[in-house]
């Protein structure tokens, strides 16, 4: 558990931090010394705040995770009535925000996942939370295309859910491999104008 010592910013400056470097770097590429020489803080204030680096690590994946939840409600507020058209809404916009990273930083939860997973019980369940949450939100929506007629109804919204974001987490592999959203683009093409057309 995070300790979080008086009022001070330190902690939201180490996340920060910390959150960049794991992101270019990776979790196990980056040192305490490099999150806190980036924060600006002395390293021995890490200690005052996080139990361990792993620890740290899991309160940044639910940082990260409680952010993509607020940016799909942003996401459903911008976006169109029909179910289908937000869902095509969305992926757009998530698309533009990888374009405007250079392709390079990928997903922090994806990230995670393929370094951690293995090697951290307490990251893995975080970030199946975060999985879920986000494989939830999709679901609702996929249910409500399927009532609408807009997509095919012969496949559980839940494991199509899943699907497209096993799908998604894919492309964005390859996308950091070749520096181009492109995969990006035809994974969603694929999976929304065909995989979930009508039959």
């Amino acid at each position: 558990m995070a300790r979080i010592a008086g009022k001070t910013n330190t902690p939201n400056q180490l996340l920060d931090a910390g959150r960049e470097l794991f992101l270019t770097h990776g979790y196990n590429a980056t040192g305490i010394q490099q999150i806190t020489d980036l924060a600006g803080v002395p390293k021995g204030s890490f200690y005052n705040h996080f139990n361990s680096k792993e620890v740290f690590a899991a309160t940044i994946i639910d940082q990260y995770a409680e952010e993509l939840r607020e940016h799909w409600k942003e996401l459903m507020s911008a976006a169109p009535n029909e179910p289908l058209a937000a869902i095509r809404y969305a992926f757009a916009r998530l698309i533009a925000r990888h374009e405007s990273n250079m392709c390079s930083k990928g997903c922090l939860i994806g990230n995670f996942a393929a370094e951690m997973a293995e090697s951290s019980e307490l990251c893995r369940q975080r970030l199946a939370a975060a999985m879920e949450g986000w494989r939830i939100s999709l679901a609702k929506l996929i249910r409500e295309a399927q009532a609408a007629g807009e997509v095919r109804n012969d496949m559980d919204a839940a494991a199509t859910a899943a699907l497209v974001w096993d799908v998604w987490e894919g492309a964005i592999l390859r996308m950091k491999v070749e520096r181009t959203t492109l995969p990006l683009h035809e994974s969603t093409n694929l999976v929304l104008n065909h995989l979930l057309r009508p039959l």
